[in-house]
């Protein structure tokens, strides 16, 4: 496919994608959700992708939001119909095989925030500003915002956010754990592209259920959780990574993972 409103590219084993709207600072339409979607599943069935990184483009913004320019005169079928698709393309980002980091740039407000929120993994420069400011427009989250706002940092915190509709600055988020590190904005791109690299030299199958273990064992009686992670612990040994991996460690030298 080809890309107007983002950046994509392949280079050993990671996926970069660059939302790419510097006029409107990377503003989320539904031209540019589809062109995410496609990126997206272009990563997953790519086998030489093995890790992904969303980032914006310049220095000001990750994504500030939903084009409020293209919403303002959608009737409820047609707000509908773009909720629907932003919240199935975050859930395949959420739930995809490969894992996802997300480089937060600059502001990160509205669908940002839920964009960063259904990556695996998020790191934020010191100019990062995390908020969820839909109420103060009149509507409220509805790409995920509401459910995994809560799961990643408490239901208490997320009504503050979320009906207050304020920002915080990227040393709160990390105070509060939305974003797992914070750093000067050119380390950026460096350090999250560093544990892109780290995560793709590892056995991507293992990779694969112990994200799924993770997000859907999440909401699972302990027992059941337990029961999913004892069925994908299992599946690994059916790999020959694991096989490697093993026998490396005996043999005390570096494996050698083959993605099978």
């Amino acid at each position: 496919m080809e890309y107007k409103n983002i950046l994509f590219q392949v280079s050993e084993g990671v996926a970069t994608i660059i939302f790419n709207r510097p006029k409107v600072l990377n503003a989320m339409n539904s031209e540019v959700m589809k062109e995410l979607f496609c990126a997206l599943y272009e990563c997953e069935e790519n086998p030489s992708v093995k890790s992904l990184i969303l980032t914006g483009s310049g220095e000001k913004a990750f994504v500030a939001g939903a084009d409020i320019s293209e919403m303002r005169n959608y009737t409820p079928v047609e707000v509908t119909k773009f909720m629907e698709q932003g919240q199935e393309t975050l859930r395949f980002l959420e739930t995809m095989g490969k894992p996802s980091i997300a480089a937060v740039n600059g502001f990160a407000l509205g669908g940002g925030t839920e964009i960063a929120l259904a990556c695996d993994i998020r790191f934020a420069s010191e100019n990062a500003r995390f908020g969820q400011p839909e109420i103060r427009i009149g509507i409220m989250p509805g790409w995920g915002g509401t459910q995994r706002l809560s799961r990643i940092v408490g239901a208490g915190i997320a009504k503050e956010l979320i009906l207050g509709g304020g920002q915080i600055d990227a040393r709160r988020a990390y105070e509060i754990g939305l974003v797992n590190k914070v750093l000067p904005q050119t380390d950026l791109m460096e350090e999250a592209q560093k544990m892109a690299g780290t995560l793709a030299s590892l056995p991507g199958f293992a990779l694969k259920m112990a994200k799924s273990s993770i997000n859907f064992g999440y909401d699972m009686s302990l027992d059941n959780a337990l029961k999913l992670e004892l069925i994908s612990v299992s599946h690994c040994f059916s790999t020959e990574d694991q096989k490697e991996g093993m026998t490396a460690f005996l043999e005390k030298r570096k494996p050698n993972f083959i993605g099978k």
